[in-house]
């Protein structure tokens, strides 16, 4: 912070995508204005223009002036209207950290003055949770997929198969909680499936309607049948996704 900007405003957001991933939507235009709105732009170098289009045509303007791939941005905003921060009387610098999840998201916004820090409070907070949204969407576009493999792998009798297709879809932390389960770590998880296997062979598990999909979180419902081909239970389970897309989690809950 400097004399010139004596006002901060902080904020952080975790998101469950790889870091390159996030930067990408600092410096490809389509994807910038796929959080900031239509018309939006960005030239993704230094000195590089900085169009932002709000609803009702309000325009802020900027210039990038320090790009450092893939970890920070840092860029002047203001308004074309000169209220209520001129062009270049305010700094954004958003920096990129990689975490256990994915990548954490830090924004600083310095301003001259202390009111135009207020004014901007809740913006960002919309802001940076809509930017988590989209960028999770592009992260995890194939999140149904997952879903089914994870399923399928559920339903596959053939134990050195369906190991591998584990291996290919669990973090090393998975954890699992529902009606008869908690367990933890992958080796636990994985022994777990198997005795499903041994004690209701012929068990088939099966996603029963859409994906539903926010910020790295799955909502997926789900039938089971027996080797008979009738059912046997139904629910609903939650699904948490590492940043590189393999489930972290699993929380079920079963119908009554």
């Amino acid at each position: 912070m400097t004399a010139e900007f004596a006002h901060t405003l902080e904020r952080s957001i975790s998101i469950r995508a790889p870091r390159d991933l996030v930067f990408r939507f600092f410096t490809d235009t389509p994807r910038w204005a796929s959080w900031w709105g239509q018309g939006s732009t960005i030239e993704g170098r230094v000195g590089g223009r900085v169009v932002i289009r709000f609803p009702g045509g309000n325009e802020v303007v900027g210039e990038v002036v320090q790009l450092n791939r893939p970890e920070q941005i840092t860029f002047t905003y203001g308004y074309t209207s000169g209220a209520p921060i001129a062009p270049s009387a305010s700094r954004v610098t958003i920096r990129l950290e990689p975490v256990a999840e994915g990548t954490r998201v830090h924004l600083l916004h310095e301003f001259a003055d202390a009111a135009a820090m207020q004014l901007h409070v809740q913006g960002w907070r919309y802001q940076l949770s809509l930017f988590g949204n989209v960028v999770a969407d592009e992260a995890h576009a194939q999140s149904s997929q997952t879903v089914d493999a994870w399923f399928a792998m559920w339903s596959n009798p053939e134990a050195d198969e369906r190991r591998q297709q584990f291996d290919r879809l669990a973090a090393p932390n998975i954890s699992i909680r529902d009606r008869f389960s908690a367990i933890d770590g992958a080796n636990d998880v994985r022994a777990h499936i198997d005795a499903v296997h041994t004690f209701m062979p012929g068990f088939v598990l099966r996603r029963d309607g859409s994906v539903r999909h926010c910020q790295g979180q799955l909502l997926a419902d789900w039938k089971s049948e027996g080797a008979d081909g009738n059912a046997r239970a139904a629910g609903v389970n939650v699904f948490t996704l590492t940043g590189d897309g393999r489930i972290e989690s699993v929380v079920g809950f079963w119908s009554a």
